[in-house]
């Protein structure tokens, strides 16, 4: 009848209900997005009918002006778009008839981060899905920098770039009992990312190891780096140490008679041999890099102005402007300095014989390098991996480089006539090939590398103990082991 054709209980209506009724869907997690890459926020139509004909709009909740992106009457309207997101969102023209209404999101940003809506309308009906955006970013690496001597101990400070939301940082033992440590630093990049840092100082334990930490709990991630300070530096931090240790060896030779100690002494330098023998270097100029020029008694390095015409050798280097020692070592101790000046950047130490002469080899001893570098004019660096930044406070103008093979221990000195200090020590390590000193000018064309003459009577002989740092050094070592 006329009536039931027009009531809205009539089969007719019923179908036409059936027909436009849809359901928006989207994911039941937060959608992560990572700042500077695109996003996809996933929004669909059930049943997957088109969406060509209908109203599609994405907006923020509980903003104002909310809009994100507009697409009505077949085409993106976002005259009334968000200013930060002109030009950064589009839907998916293709996959409409599918009822894909998803939102792609270029180059995010930590501003994105919150809720938004997927809102679709069509003439009798519309539907919309809550999504939750969360931005991550997981930062790099901690690197931990040596401050040097503070308030009786080692100062290190542990730095991480690049994270969000902020992450903690967490210094620790070589048990993993976390250590007192002050407040940690916070700063923003360019792209509003964190940087920590964070400051402790340490005192001598058994390993001389410690960790920095840096968590993100919420996100389950975590970075961590482990460094390792040489025994020697506490000696320093701790002057008065070594001053009682020498005072009560005295006094004990004084109440046994001295006989006791000087025997023991003299059994151990015995047993151990000299401690280093003062190593007289000569440049090989078959391993020279060809930008690089040496002196005619083979005892100076500079870089050069031209790339020279020479042999392409097996022993010869072609990536790193650097140059080996003529002779090489397989055991003992061997001990050299170099005259650095005043040279902005120069590299120091020393590489196993199979070591990459024709490519690029990575700059740590997993390489086959142990080096001490001088970057940008103040930038002292360790080649561990990853690189310890050093703090010096006195820029050396000479570096002594000492490298026990059996012990697998190479060390850097500060060498001037009144300030004779270690520098940084690796350790630990097991040497299988032969060992040659490594010279690398650097990569300005400045003053020259010179290595220091073998001086007749300045450590007694050519064969002789390492002044008296070595000396200092193996009074503390001998109360320990006896």
């Amino acid at each position: 009848s006329p009536f039931f054709s027009n009531s809205p209980l009539s089969p007719h209506w019923c179908v036409l209900f059936f027909t436009e009724s849809f359901e928006v869907l989207g994911p039941a997690d937060p959608v992560v997005a990572v700042p500077g890459e695109d996003v996809v926020l996933p929004c669909y139509l059930k049943p997957n009918i088109s969406a060509m004909d209908l109203s599609v709009e994405w907006f923020r909740v509980q903003t104002k002006n909310p809009l994100v992106h507009l697409y009505q009457d077949h085409e993106d309207r976002n005259e009334n778009q968000i200013p930060s997101y002109r030009g950064r969102t589009s839907l998916f023209p293709e996959e409409l008839n599918n009822g894909n209404t998803s939102l792609k999101v270029k180059n995010v940003r930590l501003s994105d981060s919150g809720e938004y809506k997927c809102f679709v309308q069509s003439a009798e009906w519309y539907d919309d899905y809550s999504i939750n955006v969360q931005i991550k970013a997981i930062g790099t690496h901690p690197v931990i920098s040596n401050e040097g001597y503070k308030e009786g101990g080692i100062s290190l400070v542990c730095e991480s770039k690049g994270w969000y939301p902020q992450p903690q940082v967490v210094w620790m033992d070589s048990e993993g009992h976390n250590l007192p440590a002050e407040h940690t630093e916070t700063h923003r990049d360019s792209m509003d990312l964190f940087i920590v840092r964070r400051r402790v100082i340490v005192q001598e334990t058994e390993t001389n190891r410690f960790t920095c930490q840096v968590l993100q709990r919420d996100l389950k991630e975590m970075k961590e780096t482990m460094t390792e300070i040489p025994g020697e530096m506490f000696h320093h931090a701790h002057p008065w140490k070594v001053t009682f240790a020498v005072i009560f060896s005295l006094s004990a030779v004084g109440i046994i008679g001295g006989t006791i100690l000087i025997h023991r002494f003299v059994k151990l330098r015995k047993k151990r041999g000299i401690l280093a023998n003062y190593f007289d270097v000569t440049l090989d100029p078959d391993t020279a890099h060809p930008e690089l020029v040496l002196s005619e008694d083979r005892k100076r390095v500079r870089r050069g102005v031209i790339w020279q015409r020479l042999p392409d050798n097996p022993e010869r280097f072609k990536w790193w402007p650097c140059v080996l020692g003529k002779e090489g070592f397989s055991s003992g101790r061997r001990y050299w300095e170099v005259e650095v000046g005043d040279k902005t950047d120069w590299t120091l130490g020393v590489v196993r014989e199979s070591i990459n002469r024709k490519g690029c080899f990575p700059l740590n001893p997993s390489g086959g390098l142990w080096a001490l570098s001088l970057w940008n004019g103040n930038e002292y660096l360790a080649f561990t991996d990853p690189p310890v930044s050093l703090h010096l406070s006195v820029k050396p103008q000479k570096v002594g480089v000492y490298v026990d093979y059996e012990e697998g221990q190479v060390s850097f000195y500060r060498m001037e006539i009144t300030d004779k200090s270690l520098i940084y020590t690796f350790t630990g390590y097991k040497f299988t090939e032969k060992l040659y000193p490594y010279f690398c000018p650097g990569f300005r064309k400045s003053d020259p590398l010179t290595i220091s003459p073998v001086q007749e009577g300045y450590l007694g002989s050519k064969e002789a103990d390492l002044g008296d740092i070595r000396k200092k050094h193996m009074v503390v070592k001998t109360q320990r082991e006896h």
